[in-house]
C-alpha cells in the first residue's frame, strides 16, 4: 500500500506492508524503493511491519527539496517512523547509511537499531594507493566524479555497472527502470546534489549513537578499495560495543539486491535481537 507523509518541505512516499514491529528501510542516491524487492516480502513473512521509503527526491517521493544532505535525509525517516508509531529499526542502503547513523543519535526513543549496508557515514579522503592498486575502485570513483560534475546518466549508469558485480536476475528490467526515471531531469538533479553531499554530518554522530548497529559490507564494492577496512572505521567512531561488521564475499555496493539471502541470513537474527516480532518467522 502506497502512503504519503506531508513535511514542511515536501513529501514523503513510501510502502507499508505487514504487521508487528517497524522496520523502515531506505535506499540509496539515484534509486527507490525498488531496490528492497527482495528484501520486504521475507521481511513480512517474518512477522515485521515493513516501511519501504522513497528518500526525498526520489521515486514516487516529490522533488525540489531545499537539501539533501544525510541530516534531512534523517529528519524525513524519523518523521515516518513516529507518523507509524515507532519504535523502528532502519535499514539504510549508501546514502541512507549515513542518515541512519544520524537518526538513531537523534531520535534515540524512537529508532533502536540500525542496519547500514555499503555506507557512505564517514568523512571520506581520496586513497591514492587503493586508486593506484585497485582498479574497480579507479573506474567506480572516476564515474561518480563524472555524475557529480555533469550529472551524466551514462555515468551513472556505467558506475552501476561495475558497484553491481553480481547482477539480479532481473537487472535488465531494474536498469532499464532506473534509467526512465534518471531521464527525467528534475530526478537527474537530485542525483547530481546527492553525489554532491558530504558524509560528515554523519560521521559526527557516531560517538552519539546508543542503540545496536549492524554494518554490512560487498568485498567487491568498488567505492572502496578496501570496504573491509571502511567498515572497521565506522565501527571504531561507535561507542564500544554497539556495533558488528559483516562482510559478503563477492557483494558490491547493494547487497541486498545483489545477495539478497546473505543479507537476510545477517539482518534477520540482528531484528530479532532488536525487536521482537509478533509472530514466528514463517519463511526467513
Amino acid at each position: 500500500m502506497l502512503e504519503q507523509l506531508t513535511t514542511a518541505d515536501g513529501t514523503i512516499a513510501f510502502d507499508l506492508s505487514g504487521s508487528g514491529p517497524l522496520v523502515i528501510l531506505a535506499h540509496g542516491m539515484g534509486d527507490s524503493r525498488h531496490s528492497y524487492r527482495f528484501i520486504v516480502p521475507e521481511l513480512v513473512a517474518a512477522g515485521y511491519r515493513v516501511a519501504n521509503v522513497d528518500i526525498r527526491g526520489c521515486g514516487d517521493s516529490t522533488v525540489d527539496w531545499k537539501s539533501y544532505e544525510r541530516t534531512d535525509i534523517a529528519g524525513d525517516l524519523v518523521a515516518v517512523a513516529r507518523h507509524l508509531g515507532g519504535p523502528a529499526v532502519i535499514v539504510g542502503q549508501s546514502i541512507s547509511g549515513g542518515a541512519a547513523t544520524i537518526a538513531a543519535a537523534t531520535a534515540p526513543d524512537v529508532i533502536v537499531g540500525i542496519v547500514e549496508l555499503a555506507p557512505f557515514t564517514r568523512k571520506q579522503s581520496v586513497d591514492i594507493g587503493g586508486l593506484i592498486r585497485n582498479k574497480y575502485h579507479r573506474a567506480g570513483t572516476l564515474q561518480l566524479a563524472q555524475v557529480m560534475m555533469t550529472g551524466s546518466l551514462t555515468g551513472w549508469l556505467s558506475y552501476l555497472d561495475a558497484a553491481i558485480p553480481t547482477k539480479p536476475a532481473d537487472w535488465a528490467q531494474e536498469r532499464n527502470r532506473i534509467e526512465v526515471t534518471l531521464s527525467q531531469p528534475e530526478r537527474r538533479a537530485v542525483l547530481k546534489a546527492m553525489t554532491r553531499t558530504s558524509p560528515t554530518d554523519a560521521g559526527a554522530q557516531l560517538a552519539n549513537v546508543r542503540c545496536r548497529v549492524l554494518i554490512i559490507e560487498g568485498s567487491a564494492d568498488p567505492d572502496w578499495a578496501d570496504p573491509r577496512a571502511e567498515g572497521l572505521r565506522i565501527l571504531a567512531d561507535l561507542p564500544s560495543g554497539l556495533g558488528e561488521l559483516a562482510v559478503i564475499d563477492g557483494a558490491g555496493h547493494y547487497p541486498h539486491a545483489e545477495t539478497p539471502a546473505d543479507v537476510l541470513a545477517l539482518l534477520l537474527p540482528f531484528l530479532n535481537k532488536t525487536l521482537t516480532p509478533t509472530s514466528s518467522p514463517t519463511n526467513a
